[in-house]
């Protein structure tokens, strides 16, 4: 065997997969890696420009892949992470929910996984169910669904199908960068202008601004909304936490061009996240405002599944001296919990440190007109289209 060949197999030879500690028995220490271990660690050479430590395996798997230097020194050797895309090769492109606490029950993903690299997304465990990990996986190895204007188009025509808003945007941004290349939510918007169909959509990329052709003609009939997540106005933060996503000011100036296009717009001030950026509330809310946004919202962070240890394995890395008191202040809104999943609560959080950020939500809006009207969305446009086939009516 090869030098080359025998690094490559033994730089990926299968460990059991490490337990992380628990933040309450873990270390302080600024050169401890609380929560991910050496054993799953990424250099950061081969991880630049991405949000996650590390790249451990997903929950389903029976095994976990471990780099670890067998001799050879040959770690420094292997590839930094590429972002790739493949073809997702999906039946149906509405996803159905029946969450009570969520205002749709329908979405649309163009993208599974995201290249943005926010280290809070709620979506990355999703990874797991294609036997991917939630970590750098999710924000390189990308799948795109080429067809889904015309899987839209086909589902829309269905006799049975009763037209209410599609979200789109919940789970993976629709305009990551890839969308550039794949144009797919383009595809989709023309799709849903055609037919008249309503749409909501979530984003935190300054992309959606080349589709404001599409938008502004949607919005003078009432079938559009946009909203855009502006978590913090500082660039540093905004760079190590969303390292692949718009900067605050490109954020904000896009929904300034929305609003001029006469585009619903509302700047979604998430997640918050307790002694971190939660102290911008304020400052986030006002800067929208003065871009013309009518309306606002907040979500608390949330933290399920492999996003806990992701996230703290991200917070030792980049602010250890608020581990402690970020994690102490998480707990005291998740009722001692790191998350608490509960219909209701799971946006908002409870307790006095979730009600004082309400509360403060709810005064900057006061005080700046935000909420006064909320955008409703006209199924009315809705036309059916055809199916493939179809036969044309006589009378």
């Amino acid at each position: 065997m090869s030098r080359a060949s025998h690094v490559s197999l033994a730089s990926h030879a299968l460990r059991p997969p490490p337990v992380a500690p628990h933040p309450e028995t873990a270390s302080d220490s600024a050169g401890e890696a609380v929560g991910s271990g050496s054993e799953v660690a990424v250099d950061r050479a081969r991880r630049r420009g991405r949000g996650a430590e590390s790249n451990a395996s997903g929950r389903y798997e029976a095994e976990a892949r471990v780099a670890f230097d067998d001799g050879w020194h040959s770690l420094e050797d292997l590839p930094p992470f590429k972002t790739t895309v493949a073809v997702d090769t999906a039946r149906k492109v509405i996803t159905r929910n029946d969450s009570p606490d969520i205002g749709f029950d329908r979405s649309i993903n163009p993208y599974r996984g995201c290249e943005h690299g926010c280290i809070y997304c709620f979506a990355r465990p999703t990874h797991a169910f294609l036997g991917l990990s939630p970590g750098l996986d999710f924000e390189s190895r990308l799948f795109a669904k080429p067809d889904a204007p015309e899987l839209l188009e086909k589902e829309l025509a269905a006799p049975g199908y009763e037209p209410r808003m599609i979200a789109i945007g919940t789970n993976t941004d629709p305009y990551q960068p890839i969308e550039r290349e794949h144009k797919i939510m383009r595809g989709i918007l023309e799709v849903l202008e055609r037919v008249g169909h309503p749409v909501g959509i979530v984003t935190k990329s300054a992309l959606v601004v080349r589709d404001i052709d599409i938008l502004a003609r949607m919005a003078k009939r009432q079938l559009v909304k946009v909203a855009l997540s502006v978590t913090t106005l500082d660039p540093k933060l905004a760079r190590t936490m969303e390292p692949r996503a718009a900067t605050p000011p490109k954020r904000l100036e896009a929904l300034r061009l929305l609003a001029e296009a006469g585009i619903p717009t509302t700047v979604m001030v998430a997640p918050v996240i307790p002694a971190l950026n939660d102290s911008e509330i304020e400052r986030i809310l006002d800067a929208a405002a003065h871009a013309g946004v009518k309306e606002a919202s907040y979500v608390l962070l949330r933290l399920p599944l492999e996003v806990r240890d992701l996230f703290r394995e991200w917070l030792m890395a980049n602010y250890p001296d608020r581990y402690r008191h970020v994690f102490t202040l998480i707990r005291d809104m998740r009722g001692g919990r790191d998350y608490d999943s509960q219909w209701g609560t799971r946006m908002k959080g409870t307790g006095p440190m979730a009600w004082m950020i309400g509360r403060r939500f709810e005064i900057a809006c006061d005080r700046l007109g935000l909420n006064k009207r909320r955008t409703k969305l006209t199924t009315s446009h809705f036309v059916r289209p055809r199916r493939v086939n179809e036969q044309l009516d006589l009378f």
